[in-house]
């Protein structure tokens, strides 16, 4: 018991630390008004929002950041243009492209045509999301080749450690979701399905990582949501049934009621998939958003005085951390919905039925 009550001042005293650190940061922050100004807009967002390099920290008036290439195509003459971000960060503009600053376009690179009008070229660099996505998918590919491997040259030796989790952790998905959820016929879509769960998976605990390479926020952009979404809906359709089609364009219901049942059957089809890209999406987003949110609590108290920026920020910092630990709960717990969604859409399509498992729900 006293041990406990030792773990407990501990970790307060911890806490205590880091926020009374934070907070005599924040009051000491200069600025050109003698007052820390904070733009909580602008810290959400600007981690939110994808960009073309990729910020690692600020030192005193020195942003520390990794330049990331722009690979973009001129739409007046045709032409590739291949260069570093830097070039648009310290002069504004580079042959012409320059980051628009509001309308639909904000953020993103445009040019003018040849009528003066604001534009967007063909764009192909390689921005902060596509970096983090190319990372965490080489992450991926090194820890389940390495596992397979393993397992490859000890045929006849029970795994331990790491090895023996991940072995763990593949089965328990492909036995208690992917078998039971999509039927008999499981074995044909399990790499679909194990690849969607481990890859939005690693994703998400990547997001949560606050130091590159982590922090991206990956799954929280609607581009990679709407990919692994069109993913299950071309499989689903691909593979569906003649029972499964002729429940979408002729359902088993009374005459009167087919002319109002088939638009909603139809329309199904497609909001299905779109529920999986939203789910995803706005759950992810949302938890980066409360994270930074809390933080910037902190810097927005120092601009008060140190009286309330201290003890607000042992209370940001305690829910930061407590939202930390929840956001690793989340992380998997959207990754496992994400597959349980499509491997039971994909069930139902290939049989023609709920699985066994939803109906006895």
């Amino acid at each position: 018991m006293d041990r406990k009550i030792s773990h407990i001042k501990k970790i307060a005293f911890f806490l205590c630390f880091i926020a009374f650190s934070i907070g005599t940061f924040a009051q000491s922050a200069p600025s050109s008004s003698g007052k820390t100004k904070v733009n909580v807009k602008e810290i959400i967002f600007g981690h939110i929002k994808d960009s073309y390099e990729w910020h690692i920290t600020t030192w005193g008036n020195t942003k520390v950041v990794i330049p990331l290439p722009i690979i973009i195509r001129d739409t007046n003459t045709g032409s590739w243009h291949v260069f570093s971000s830097s070039c648009i960060e310290e002069t504004g503009s580079y042959d012409g492209f320059y980051k628009a600053v509001s309308g639909p376009y904000e953020g993103k690179l445009v040019q003018k045509d040849s009528l003066g009008k604001e534009v967007r070229p063909f764009d192909l660099s390689l921005t902060k999301d596509a970096l983090a996505l190319l990372i965490n998918s080489v992450l991926l590919c090194v820890i389940i080749i390495s596992c397979g491997r393993w397992a490859k040259r000890h045929p006849n030796k029970a795994p331990g450690g790491f090895i023996g989790f991940m072995e763990l952790f593949i089965m328990n998905i492909n036995d208690d979701l992917i078998k039971p959820c999509v039927g008999p016929k499981y074995k044909k879509f399990a790499p679909y399905l194990q690849t969607a769960f481990f890859f939005i998976f690693i994703n998400n605990l990547m997001g949560l990582i606050p130091i590159f390479p982590g922090g991206a926020n990956v799954t929280g952009n609607i581009t990679i949501t709407f990919f692994l979404a069109i993913c299950t809906f071309i499989l689903t359709n691909i593979y569906g049934t003649k029972t499964y089609w002729k429940d979408v364009f002729w359902p088993n219901v009374p005459l009167a009621i087919k002319p109002i049942m088939i638009p909603i059957e139809i329309f199904g089809v497609f909001t299905k998939p779109f529920a999986l890209m939203i789910r995803l999406f706005a759950n992810m987003m949302a938890g980066h958003t409360i994270l930074l949110s809390l933080v910037s609590i902190i810097f927005l108290t120092s601009t008060i005085s140190a009286v309330i920026c201290t003890p607000m920020s042992i209370v940001s910092v305690a829910f930061a951390i407590f939202m930390d630990c929840l956001e690793l709960l989340v992380a998997w717990i959207q990754a496992y919905v994400f597959t349980m969604l499509s491997a039971v859409f994909i069930g139902i399509a290939i049989s023609g039925e709920a699985p066994k498992s939803i109906k006895a729900e």
